[in-house]
């Protein structure tokens, strides 16, 4: 076996890193790739909570990125209470699947489309806040929330050019903050 043959098993995921590093962008084949490796990591993780019949959805997401829907089972568990466990399996699945592929490719992991229902909800949330602050002229201060609910308050309101958006505080406490923009 030549050098070259070694160093190419060894690093299964080299070109595709290297692709996803120059352009950002993936091929159909490269993702199924990445897809196939985060299922793999996904059902060890689930077998540690004895959920070994599940069944993992692939879909793509709104910015881009992959989302695993876990369903079937006794999956209450693994949402938690206010999806506390649910995002604590986010941030292990991502750091097994960052070192197993060298780098950080954007999978969402979801229970049963709780964080799906969570987006939507937020969402709307974002937008009564904003219609509220432009409608008093005042600054609404949105309660605490996880970094991922924050992005998607900023990303809801993004496209709006009469509120602004910023988060402020230390977590868990770190909230967003809704400021009216006053029209010229």
């Amino acid at each position: 076996m030549s050098d070259e043959t070694l160093e190419l098993t060894s690093d299964p995921f080299e070109a595709i890193r290297a692709a996803y590093e120059e352009s950002g962008e993936l091929t159909d084949e490269q993702v199924d790739v990445i897809a196939d490796e985060a299922v793999s990591i996904l059902r060890s993780l689930l077998g540690c909570f004895g959920e070994n019949n599940c069944s993992i959805n692939e879909y793509d997401g709104y910015e881009g990125e992959l989302i695993l829907d876990i369903e079937g089972g006794d999956l209450a568990i693994l949402i938690g209470r206010h999806g506390v466990t649910l995002d604590a399996l986010q941030v292990v699945f991502a750091s097994l699947l960052s070192k197993k592929i060298g780098f950080h490719y954007p999978i969402v992991v979801d229970v049963e489309g709780y964080k799906s229902r969570r987006r939507e909800k937020v969402q709307s949330l974002a937008r009564n806040a904003a219609q509220h602050a432009r409608k008093n002229g005042r600054v609404v201060k949105l309660s605490p929330m996880n970094a991922y609910e924050r992005r998607l308050v900023h990303l809801a309101l993004r496209g709006d050019d009469t509120v602004a958006t910023h988060s402020e505080g230390v977590d868990p406490e770190r909230c967003v903050v809704v400021t009216p923009l006053k029209a010229e």
